[in-house]
């Protein structure tokens, strides 16, 4: 019979063991949570610091995207602008070509007004290869050349507009 108390009393013993460390690994796991909870006043300015740095950053990040968006929406519109002009001299010198073309009286208003408009714009390229004609029409070439040098330089302008207006990204 004392046995089998011996053995009663081990296993209780056992038992109140376990209960008691399930109980002390419960109270150390409770307090190292409530620990984690509890930010020491130096973690509190770390976090502080860190927290200014971001938000310093992101107006940082805001403003300068402001700023790349105004200077894009400036570039487009000087562009468009040097768009309707060059589609102005374009269109005024394609009429002076087909006036040419057509053989038109010089002494005509609307040829008069033509040519004196585009004179300016014509004068630099008069003279640099012939102009053929047969029966009085005439394939003014000075013209066509004028073309593509002004197609030329817009196409410059359009390019150099866009590499200022390009966004540039820090990684």
């Amino acid at each position: 019979m004392e046995d089998n108390k011996v053995a009663v009393d081990e296993n209780r013993r056992v038992g109140q063991l376990a209960s008691v460390k399930s109980q002390v690994e419960g109270d150390v796991h409770a307090e190292i949570a409530a620990q984690a909870e509890v930010a020491t006043p130096a973690e509190d300015k770390r976090i502080q610091q860190v927290a200014e740095q971001f938000r310093g950053k992101a107006i940082d990040e805001v403003v300068g995207t402001e700023r790349e968006v105004t200077v894009g929406r400036s570039m487009a519109r000087i562009s468009q602008v040097f768009d309707y002009v060059f589609c102005i001299i374009y269109g005024l010198l394609v009429i002076r070509l087909m006036l040419a073309l057509m053989a038109a009286r010089s002494s005509a208003g609307f040829v008069q007004f033509i040519y004196a408009i585009t004179d300016p714009l014509y004068a630099p390229f008069r003279g640099i290869v012939g102009s053929p004609s047969v029966n009085g029409y005439t394939l003014a070439l000075p013209i066509i050349i004028a073309l593509v040098v002004y197609l030329l330089l817009h196409a410059g302008i359009n390019g150099f507009l866009r590499v200022i207006a390009q966004r540039k990204t820090e990684i």
